[in-house]
């Protein structure tokens, strides 16, 4: 378990440090999970160490909006002074990510000649 996290929070420390010193517009963890991703498909073995700790982390993925939590409560006047704002620019990017999803899936569908959800999911076509 200890290497397992060991393991990922290597990933995300590399993802760090390369965004930095090449001055990437992506954030650090973002990267490092990618490069572990990619690492992951060209060593499965390290699927097999690191899935008990992902398992246990998205198992109390809850956990981690608790300090968004404390953050609201903490900046209650920010957000009573640029409430309309801020629900306004969450409605309007929560309706871009389902519209980009949604052409996303589109896209894909006709990369793998289904429009079948259930089989991209299960990796089967419906050519």
């Amino acid at each position: 378990m200890i290497a397992g996290l060991a393991i990922i929070l290597c990933f995300q420390l590399v993802g760090e440090v390369a965004t930095r010193a090449l001055g990437l517009p992506v954030p650090g963890p973002v990267l490092g999970m990618i490069l572990m991703v990619v690492a992951g498909m060209i060593r499965p073995a390290l699927i097999t160490r690191i899935r008990p700790v992902a398992q246990g982390l998205l198992a109390n993925l809850s956990l981690f909006f608790v300090p968004a939590g404390v953050g609201v409560v903490a900046h209650v006047a920010l957000i009573r002074e640029q409430g309309i704002a801020l629900a306004l620019a969450i409605t309007l990017s929560t309706l871009l990510a389902i519209g980009i999803g949604a052409l996303v899936f589109q896209w894909v569908s006709r990369l793998t000649g289904t429009t079948d959800p259930n089989a991209l999911k299960s990796g089967r076509g419906t050519r």
